[in-house]
């Protein structure tokens, strides 16, 4: 299958390694394909399970989404309260420019 790339336009050569590269995809996926078969077929051959092999699948964060205790409270609205996490509050850093020192906001 010899193909004469001499002859080929630019736009004719960029079509053709377009779908090279499609067919090199789908080759690949294909050959992950039979070998994640392969895998699962010589586990259980040996009287396992995936997940004794390759432990249980995770979950994508690990970290845990618990609260925060808030670390600040606003004095003018005791109802405003920071963790000390993320973006400062407006009125957070309105006390600071006014003279206050964090510990001052400190629950």
């Amino acid at each position: 299958m010899a193909i004469d790339l001499k002859g080929l336009s630019p736009n004719q050569l960029n079509e053709l390694i377009s779908r090279a590269q499609v067919r090199q995809s789908e080759l690949r996926r294909e050959k992950i394909s039979v070998l994640r078969e392969k895998i699962v077929e010589l586990i259980k051959s040996e009287g396992y399970s995936f997940d004794e092999v390759f432990g249980a699948a995770r979950s994508k964060s690990s970290r845990g989404t618990g609260s925060v205790p808030p670390k600040f409270r606003n004095p003018a609205n005791p109802e405003q309260t920071w963790t000390g996490r993320g973006k400062r509050p407006h009125w957070f850093s309105d006390a600071l420019k006014a003279g206050k020192q964090p510990q001052d906001l400190a629950i």
